[in-house]
């Protein structure tokens, strides 16, 4: 496992307020020469910039949703965090910070609040290992400002004590469950319940974000395809936005903007030093 914090953030998290964020991407996306990259903005209320080399790379990057996956040279890039009227990044809210991506791996970078509130970010490697015939794999990330959690299914813990920034996976068989969050060593929702369908060779990984305090909380939903141990089609996928097994329009900074404002791409690098101990760092 590893995870890193980095964005800057205002609060906000709510009971029951479930609203999840959609993404299928291909398993081979990443190459011998690239790596893949999705984007999570897990930080309620606050609309961003995100700069690679000097160039804008997103822009007007809103909470809820997701960028990518990309396909990203491998290789050192400056990554600087701006506001979203930014003209430069002469003031820069992170940054600007030199990250590394490594070739063939996929990775997600979730803007998020830590445990305090504080605005931050993690970059989660995600595991492309195949999954046995019948089974599914889940993921659960806790990027809230929250205490640590149990995560339900049908009403029981298959995932507990989960503290930010932290993930727990588990190989399952493949079919549809109520999942639910809650406090740890509770059974009382803090998020959920809600619909999970677990697909056969499919990764799917969870993430509570938002702020307990500020009483809106948000669940995100990522799933990566193509993981059968035996062949198993052609993996596809789509992004939207899923509230209590509903679904509607999200908003979707597609990836082919974002390679033609780039040349390259964004963010990654596998570390577990929070950003602002980097910077702290190279004062």
């Amino acid at each position: 496992m590893r995870h890193r914090p980095f964005v800057t953030g205002a609060a906000g998290l709510a009971a029951a307020a479930v609203v999840a964020a959609v993404a299928a991407l291909p398993a081979s996306a990443a190459t011998a020469s690239t790596a893949s990259l999705s984007v999570l903005h897990g930080v309620p209320d606050v609309t961003v910039d995100v700069w690679l080399d000097g160039t804008r790379a997103l822009d007007d990057f809103t909470p809820g949703t997701l960028a990518g996956p990309l396909d990203v040279p491998a290789g050192a890039h400056s990554i600087v965090i701006t506001a979203s009227d930014a003209t430069d990044i002469s003031s820069p809210v992170i940054g600007p910070v030199d990250v590394t991506l490594d070739a063939g791996a996929s990775y997600t970078a979730a803007a998020h609040l830590d445990t305090a509130g504080q605005p931050t970010a993690t970059l989660y490697t995600n595991d492309l290992s195949a999954i046995p015939a019948g089974q599914a794999r889940l993921t659960v990330r806790h990027t809230a400002a929250a205490p640590a959690v149990d995560v339900l299914a049908g009403g029981s813990p298959v995932v507990t004590n989960l503290s930010n920034p932290d993930e727990q996976s588990l190989t399952v068989p493949a079919g549809t469950v109520s999942a639910a969050v809650a406090a740890t060593g509770t059974t009382t929702p803090v998020i959920g319940p809600t619909d999970l369908p677990l697909a056969e060779g499919v990764s799917t990984i969870v993430y509570a974000w938002g702020s307990l305090d500020a009483g809106n909380l948000q669940l995100a939903v990522q799933t990566i395809d193509g993981l059968h141990s035996a062949p198993g089609g052609v993996p596809s996928g789509e992004l939207g936005l899923a509230a209590d097994g509903g679904s509607s329009t999200p908003a979707l900074v597609g990836g082919a903007v974002l390679l033609a404002g780039l040349g390259a791409a964004l963010i990654a690098r596998r570390s577990t030093r929070p950003v602002a101990r980097q910077q702290a760092a190279g004062r």
